[in-house]
């Protein structure tokens, strides 16, 4: 078995679900919540069912950072970091870190803090959607250029 080909079905699988994930909870779950009920229960409501995709996120960014770290590895891809023709492989690792951070540290030791004693759930859920929107068109953008750059696009 090809260990390179085996890792990059586990990168695209697990990024696919990842990102794909983060779209349905921007463009789907956030919108419901605000169209669904009271301002003041809409951060409970999103908790409520962000609380299932948490753990499924964090296996999917997981397995994504170590498929990718692999291919690096296993291709001795490093030098590609040196060289900006290569920016979305840049851009890869920065949105995979942003997520990372976010899953296994922000969200866990400050935010579900934060939101669950919120003084402004309405702004709060207003800046959460933001952010989710943000992080949506980075992701999009990383996407096309990691396609279109590992198929020799830039």
């Amino acid at each position: 078995m090809d260990d390179f080909a085996l890792a990059r079905i586990v990168h695209v699988v697990a990024v696919l679900f990842w990102i794909g994930g983060v779209g349905f909870v921007t463009w789907v779950v956030l919108p419901t919540i605000r169209h669904s009920g009271p301002p003041a229960d809409r951060l409970g409501k999103f908790h409520a069912i962000e609380g299932r995709f948490a753990g499924q996120a964090k296996i999917w960014v997981l397995l994504a950072g170590a498929s990718g770290f692999w291919m690096v590895h296993r291709a001795e891809m490093w030098s590609r970091f040196a060289d900006p023709s290569f920016w979305w492989m840049h851009a890869m690792v920065a949105l995979w870190a942003v997520f990372t951070l976010m899953l296994f540290i922000i969200e866990p030791l400050f935010l579900h803090r934060r939101l669950a004693t919120s003084r402004t759930p309405q702004a709060d859920f207003a800046r959460l959607e933001r952010v989710h929107h943000i992080l949506i068109m980075l992701s999009l953008i990383t996407l096309g250029g990691a396609v279109g750059g590992s198929h020799g696009l830039f």
